[in-house]
């Protein structure tokens, strides 16, 4: 069937229908498909080279695989892993403010929720310097906390995208400065470890970090998923989608919650990784070509990305660079290109 003038594939169980858009689906399995394929490549990249063959056999546990094994399932595995599902993270954030506020330019990393996090989380390094359990918990903190406080700076009978974009942009400006402040006051190996931390680095990313960052991305996107429906009917408005039966501030509130979420795990493993969650979800909705922004292609674009880009700084550059140097200069150049395209269609 058609649905906004594009096919849709509807899935019916019980009293549940779930409809995504047949573009939607194909766009969604090729990025897996290309995720997948530059995972295997990072894990067939570095000092020590391995044949395609060699990682099956250290994947699959081949008491052959030697060295090989320790080489993949113990160095390499456990940050291409971590950046498919920050990625994803980071990909489906996106979606969620940008949904909610009706603008492209709507990312955590643009209206200060990112660097909210960074905050959280760098004061729980400076002070108690504790495990990535604490840094999640200050991150989560410092951008819910954030997120209050460009909510009711913006507000003004309601908040309206571009309004939130302008404070969220002013109060990150105030956290950056607090943030550096904080490095300064800092013991000098702290410091050192905070900056490299903040570029937004994945190079000390193990399988705690992995894990629990797997696991706490995958609770939220599924509760994320299951409050998509109504995150589409507040896009027709409030009024609209309470004529729907929606309760708007409260899915408003449970969104920017799981957003802020999920931005708050990836930055506690691997520091703010700015611009991933601003591209995603316009490349991913310009490819499959949606009405909206909706949140599965943005996910599997953000992962595909930071999958890409953290190849892109281990092994394509002339030196090894933080992940988030990558998706700086890429972001920063999608993000000129957005500004422009905005500014073209407004006048």
């Amino acid at each position: 069937m058609t649905d906004f003038g594009y096919r849709a594939l509807v899935f019916r169980r019980g009293g549940v229908a779930l409809r995504w858009g047949a573009r939607s689906v194909l766009v969604c399995t090729a990025l897996a498909v290309l995720a997948v394929a530059v995972t295997l490549w990072a894990l067939m990249l570095g000092d020590f080279p391995l044949s395609l063959g060699e990682v099956w056999s250290a994947l699959t546990g081949d008491p052959a695989a030697g060295f090989a094994r320790t080489v993949v399932q113990e160095w390499r595995l456990p940050r291409a892993l971590a950046a498919v599902v920050f990625g994803a993270a980071l990909g489906a954030s996106g979606a969620v403010f940008q949904s909610l506020t009706r603008n492209p330019l709507a990312a955590p990393d643009i209206i200060g929720f990112s660097t909210g996090a960074y905050t959280g989380a760098l004061i729980v390094i400076m002070v108690i310097q504790g495990s990535y359990l604490q840094l999640v918990g200050g991150a989560f903190v410092g951008g819910i906390a954030t997120a209050i406080v460009v909510y009711l700076l913006a507000w003004r009978r309601g908040v309206q995208g571009f309004r939130l974009i302008v404070v969220g942009i002013a109060v990150s400006a105030m956290l950056a400065s607090v943030n550096t402040w904080l490095m300064l006051n800092a013991r000098l190996e702290v410091a050192v470890r905070a900056a490299v931390w903040g570029t937004g680095s994945m190079s000390g990313t193990d399988w705690e970090q992995t894990g629990w960052g797997s696991l706490s991305i995958a609770v939220l996107l599924a509760a994320l998923f299951a409050l998509g429906p109504s995150l589409r009917q507040l896009e027709l408005g409030d009024d609209a989608a309470r004529a729907t039966g929606t309760r708007a501030e409260s899915v408003r509130l449970a969104a920017v919650v799981l957003g802020v979420g999920l931005t708050s795990v990836v930055t506690a493993a691997a520091g703010p990784i700015l611009f991933v969650s601003l591209a995603a979800p316009q490349l991913a909705r310009r490819i499959a070509r949606t009405p909206g922004v909706t949140l599965a292609p943005a996910a599997f674009m953000g992962a595909f990305m930071l999958a890409t880009a953290d190849v892109t700084a281990q092994h394509l550059l002339p030196v090894g660079m933080p992940v988030g140097v990558v998706t700086v200069v890429g972001g920063g150049a999608f993000l000129v290109w957005l500004i422009v395209r905005e500014a073209r269609r407004r006048t």
